[in-house]
């Protein structure tokens, strides 16, 4: 029996970044082989990235929609819920060879957040430009905060 002196593990020279992404790696991996295909029921839709902010006197919303047209985006308001909908078509360009990789989500998809304050609906204006909708949503009278002022006696 001969002994051996105990070595402290040396840690690893990855960066957290490098340890990060190769997380987020493994765990698209297993999604992808456990689970049916993205295509089927379970994985059909997709959710585009969406931002709400809130200033003084509106709300806008951002919602990223790149390579869709004006056309293939519905937006609704009802009580106090807006919703962003539409569908991505697949690309019927046919080359040769087979994808390598394909990451873009196509079909249907459909946001809706709830807003934190009542809006007027008369006055909503939507814009989309360079692949982000832009959905600005006035405040209603009654949800702006009002100035109050202090009388001395």
């Amino acid at each position: 029996m001969s002994i051996i002196r105990y070595q402290v593990p040396q840690l690893s020279n990855w960066s957290s970044f490098d340890r990060l992404s190769s997380l987020r790696d493994e765990v698209n991996r297993l999604f992808d082989f456990s689970w049916p295909a993205r295509d089927s029921g379970l994985f059909s839709g997709w959710s585009p990235a969406l931002d709400v902010f809130d200033d003084k006197d509106s709300l806008i919303v951002k919602v990223e929609l790149p390579g869709l047209k004006k056309e293939e985006i519905n937006i609704s308001l009802h009580e106090g819920v807006l919703t962003v909908s539409g569908e991505r078509q697949r690309e019927t360009e046919k080359k040769e060879g087979e994808s390598f990789r394909s990451e873009r989500y196509f079909g249907k998809f459909q946001r809706s957040v709830t807003l934190p304050t009542t809006v007027d609906s008369n006055k909503v204006s939507a814009s989309y430009k360079d692949g982000v909708l832009t959905v600005e949503l006035p405040k209603a009278e009654e949800a702006k905060p009002k100035q109050i002022a202090v009388s001395v006696s």
